[in-house]
């Protein structure tokens, strides 16, 4: 894992909703809008190979 610069490691398997360039990333990346990530990750959570999954189950 690569280091954030407060010393922490980052966790490439989470999406940080609170995080607007996590969201674009992820909306990008499935071709979808931000908004249906956000929704997304309230409902499955965090987990990026969750949220993946349901996101491609939606299309």
């Amino acid at each position: 894992m690569s280091n954030s610069g407060k010393g922490r490691e980052q966790d490439r398997a989470r999406v940080a909703g609170h995080q607007d360039h996590e969201v674009r990333y992820e909306a990008d990346k499935e071709d979808v809008s931000e908004g249906a990530v956000k929704e997304t990750i309230k409902e499955v959570g965090n987990s990026r190979d969750k949220i993946e999954n349901e996101l491609e189950r939606k299309k």
